[in-house]
């Protein structure tokens, strides 16, 4: 039928019968409903399915920089503290340099696998997925200068030594940004991890990069396309068991 014809006879409709615009109204109403229920929904999956990735990483594929500002572009909507954005990202293609910042990652790895590691007891899904967890963490320890690109979130100002709510005041504005950008990246097909034992060597990261000695790095995401289509939700300890009403400890 003729578009404009089809449309006469709704006004028409709606004349003789107004019960034909409450359909109608009811209708639309649904509508919205529906697509706000599959707006959360793939809302809900992003959250649930942006993982740090290590193993899928696509370490042939260049990563598309354009992407990569979009994302951005999306990272900092994100909260900060006064409004300041004082947030800066540092984008690492060059390959002798990601080789440089690889290799730092590796030392502070080597040393970092003298702390003690937490056991779980049998049950506890953190334990059944510690031998997964080490054998993506050493993929990436192996390949982590083959990424095709690191990203660093960084804030203005050094706080290490000022108090706890100052510190946690300046990672809060900071840190959701960072996350941002990793769930924009995945809405884009490109996967990223959050590693920060790199950190440990921040000045020489610093020096390399030309970064001034006021400017904090808070976090380093290797980023690539990521093989396969989808990932899945983690297993994690019930949300319940570590939520608590008014009191420590007392729950609903």
């Amino acid at each position: 039928m003729n578009a404009k014809i089809m449309l006469g006879f709704v006004v028409i409709l709606s004349i003789i019968d107004p019960s034909s615009r409450l359909y109608a109204q009811g209708s639309s109403t649904e509508k919205k409903k529906n697509a706000a229920a599959q707006d959360l929904a793939a809302t809900d999956h992003l959250l649930t399915t942006t993982r740090s990735v290590r193993k899928r990483l696509d370490l042939s594929r260049p990563v598309d920089p354009k992407v990569v500002e979009q994302a951005i572009n999306v990272a900092i909507q994100a909260p900060t503290g006064s409004n300041a954005q004082d947030w800066f990202f540092v984008v690492v293609t060059d390959p002798e340099k990601r080789k440089a910042i690889a290799d730092l990652y590796r030392k502070s790895t080597d040393e970092y696998r003298t702390r003690p590691r937490p056991t779980y007891a049998a049950g506890d899904p953190r334990a059944e997925q510690q031998k997964r967890l080490v054998e993506s963490g050493a993929y990436l320890y192996q390949h982590l200068h083959e990424v095709p690109m690191f990203v660093f979130a960084a804030i203005e100002g050094r706080f290490e030594n000022e108090p706890q709510f100052m510190q946690a005041s300046r990672y809060g504005s900071i840190l959701p940004a960072a996350w941002s950008f990793m769930l924009a990246l995945r809405a884009r097909g490109v996967g990223s991890a959050w590693t920060t034992l790199a950190l440990r060597y921040e000045k020489e990261i610093a020096k390399l990069l030309g970064i001034p000695d006021n400017i904090t790095l808070a976090v380093m995401m290797p980023v690539a396309y990521y093989t396969g289509s989808d990932f899945k939700p983690a297993k994690r300890l019930p949300a319940k068991e570590h939520t608590y009403w008014n009191t420590w400890g007392q729950q609903r």
